[in-house]
């Protein structure tokens, strides 16, 4: 260990209680309000993505099917629109990150949360002669935002809490995240039935709905500001072409650290199974249950839910089972969810309501479980000087695993559509893609080796 290592260590074990921490909490409101705000707008515009396909019922015959000619969901593009900027963006604020202290980095992002709100009001006040353009620009925007904020708020954890506390903090913050995800998406179908109805009669007051989310944003600016103010991890660092791409010192430690290339990759593929799932069920809830826009984005918060239950038990099992070991029954668990959902069959209720929705809780949970021991073993692996620069990448695989789903949910849906199947099929597609991963990956130790 470095003397400046050995430093940093000494100053983590003079602080607080994580609980008592007043960086803690500022920096899971802050997560809070703005994972609250991300999720309202994009809800909204996923839902706006498929009103057509809604409205393609039709009395006789197969509903699923009809609605899947209509061949209107748009969902997957606006997922491709939203994870752009994090493959673009991420390299220069990974940079960023380590080269400034990631306190500032994070208030700035929220002041700029705040801007781009002002714009969505201004997009769905002209959404009537803008439609989904003004919409879709505004969630470029907040992808851009997310991606400079996302390796701040993650690569300053192991600068703020001792290495015994990121089981937990991660676990709470997740927790609290996906909390705000519930109340997000949840909130954004009460916003659409209220606003537009749900034949989305007349989109004339979508803007009225903008003005809450400017109020969580300037909260989550205020909140942002209780986080103590933390060292530059590699201050000297330059600005070089690689830090819009991947970084040479990355390429080296991934290349030399087959352990951490693994769970990058896994991490990838998580997210681009994660990104899929939401809009499928979507897609489902309104076109084969054909259910409010309510209710369906309670069916997307159910999984948020099970996440939620989830995230605490798996930052319990990473202090009391080897943390490869909760990677794999994550995995299995997350197979055995998509598998089932794949017999939600509408009204032949194959799989009951009931059942769907522990379903996809149990999807939530099995995901919480194998996402933490990931994420603290992607943040605490790294050599401090990498470790912003490391979540930067992180993010910048996940998002570009959450670009390849937008064309993959669309691909997925002409496929059940050609096989005359129903959307709930989109679920099986998904698990032949995690069952490789369940059988083959074990994720390494978080001792990085010695080169």
């Amino acid at each position: 260990m470095s003397e400046k290592e050995e430093l940093q260590e000494s100053a983590l074990d003079r602080q607080p209680a994580l609980l008592r921490d007043r960086s803690f909490w500022g920096i899971a409101f802050t997560q809070f309000l703005g994972a609250f705000n991300d999720n309202v707008f994009k809800q909204i515009v996923l839902l706006l993505a498929l009103p057509v396909a809604a409205n393609a019922m039709v009395a006789d015959g197969d509903a699923a099917v009809n609605a899947m000619q209509a061949n209107d969901d748009m969902q997957g593009w606006a997922t491709f629109v939203f994870s752009i900027p994090f493959v673009v963006f991420s390299g220069f604020a990974g940079y960023l990150s380590d080269r400034y202290s990631k306190t500032p980095i994070i208030v700035y992002a929220k002041v700029a949360e705040i801007a781009i709100m002002v714009l969505g009001l201004v997009a769905f006040y002209f959404y009537g002669s803008l439609g989904m353009w003004g919409t879709w620009t505004v969630l470029f925007l907040m992808a851009t935002q997310s991606a400079f904020f996302g390796p701040g708020k993650y690569g300053v954890l192991p600068e703020l809490f001792r290495p015994t506390d990121l089981p937990k903090a991660n676990g709470l913050i997740l927790m609290s995240t996906f909390l705000a995800i519930i109340f997000g998406v949840t909130f954004a179908g009460k916003l659409m039935t209220w606003l537009v109805g749900e034949d989305m009669s007349s989109t004339d007051q979508l803007w009225i709905g903008s003005m809450i989310c400017i109020v969580i944003a300037i909260l989550g600016t205020l909140s942002s500001l209780m986080i103590r103010l933390t060292a530059p991890a590699q201050p000297n660092a330059t600005l070089t072409a690689d830090a819009f791409g991947l970084n040479k010192d990355i390429i080296h430690l991934l290349r030399t650290d087959k352990p951490l290339l693994s769970a990058l990759l896994v991490s990838c593929v998580f997210w681009m199974v994660a990104s899929i799932a939401m809009p499928a069920v979507n897609q489902a809830g309104r076109n084969m249950l054909q259910l409010s826009m309510e209710e369906t984005s309670l069916l997307v918060g159910m999984i948020a839910v099970g996440i939620m239950v989830g995230a605490p038990l798996g930052g319990y099992l990473c202090r009391v089972i080897p943390s490869r070991i909760a990677v794999t029954l994550g995995l299995w668990g997350i197979v055995v969810s998509l598998l089932l959902l794949g017999f939600w069959q509408g009204n032949a209720l194959w799989l009951s309501a009931s059942m769907t929705r522990l379903t996809l809780i149990g999807l939530g949970i099995s995901a919480a479980i194998y996402s933490i021991p990931l994420q603290v073993f992607l943040q605490d692996r790294p050599p401090n000087e990498l470790k912003g620069r490391m979540i930067a990448t992180m993010n910048q695989a996940n998002f570009l695993g959450m670009m390849l789903a937008g064309p993959l949910y669309q691909l997925f849906l002409q496929i059940a559509k050609w096989l005359q199947f129903p959307v709930s099929s989109v679920f099986w597609m998904i698990g032949l893609m995690v069952i490789p991963l369940a059988i083959g990956y074990r994720m390494g130790g978080r001792t990085p080796p010695r080169v």
